[in-house]
């Protein structure tokens, strides 16, 4: 059930408000990745969790197949290749030499939770990744979709995903200063936070990432005119941050990941 809908010109200034990083192609490349700062709190860095499917395709396959469902925030228009899910491949690949790590993007642009969930079984069983990152709770909150029904529809989509055979993480909401005024996060941060609980799923959290980039004056994201080059460098902090999970969400020690050859 939809709580209230936006009008269509409140929606698109409010996408737009958020979108650090504008819309844009999947094309995944290897960019240069030049991620000074970025310092955050260890604990946003870890978790308890374990991916075991990652484990079994990194000790037994030496690769590691992840795919981001994403959507308007997961690229940056014409420059692609310096967006998080590029930067996140050519990380791994540094820090796992002789596995192969191959991260592609489905970008489910103005899609809820619901929507993305209804089909994310097939997609995965189609792609066959053994890690998803996916990457919602923005546009229901623009939507204002009732959170409950936002839940559901992530319990549905990781469950679906895990019987299609990939482990997945969920990644919550874009943070931005200038919108805290425009729509209400907290329904979904907090529901987000549950259901990874519940189905004992990582959930990284993009949202008290940038909270804390932006007090800590890393970034200036209410900056009225963001450009290209901060959504750069917000995408290089998300996809150093992003790895270094990855990683700790395996488990394996860091002497055994220098030897999985």
């Amino acid at each position: 059930m939809m709580a209230r809908t936006a009008s269509p010109k409140r929606l698109r200034a409010l996408v737009l408000s958020l979108g650090l990083a504008l819309a844009g192609g999947p094309a995944i490349a290897a960019p240069e990745v030049a991620s000074a700062g970025c310092e955050a709190p260890a604990y946003l860095l870890a978790t308890d969790l374990t991916i075991g499917r990652v484990v079994s395709g990194l000790r037994n396959d030496r690769k590691l197949d992840i795919l981001v469902i994403g959507s308007r925030s997961s690229s940056i228009s014409s420059a692609e290749s310096t967006a998080y899910p590029a930067r996140l491949q050519t990380l791994l690949r540094d820090k796992l030499p002789g596995i192969a790590v191959n991260v592609s993007l489905e970008m489910r642009m103005k899609r809820t939770a619901a929507e993305v969930a209804s089909g994310i079984g097939q997609l995965v069983t189609e792609r066959k990744p053994s890690l998803v990152i996916w990457q919602t709770g923005t546009y229901d909150a623009i939507r204002s979709i009732d959170p409950e029904d936002f839940r559901n529809a992530l319990s549905e989509g990781i469950e679906a995903s895990q019987k299609a055979g990939a482990d997945v993480i969920l990644m919550n909401l874009q943070y931005s200063p200038r919108t805290e005024t425009m729509i209400n996060p907290t329904p979904y941060l907090d529901n987000m936070r549950v259901v990874a609980q519940e189905h004992d799923v990582p959930l990284f959290d993009r949202f008290a990432l940038m909270r804390h980039w932006n007090e800590t004056g890393e970034f200036d994201l209410f900056s009225p005119s963001p450009g290209i080059d901060l959504a750069m460098r917000v995408h290089g902090c998300l996809a150093r941050a992003l790895s270094t999970f990855v990683l700790d969400a395996t488990h394996i020690n860091p002497s055994e990941l220098r030897t999985l050859r």
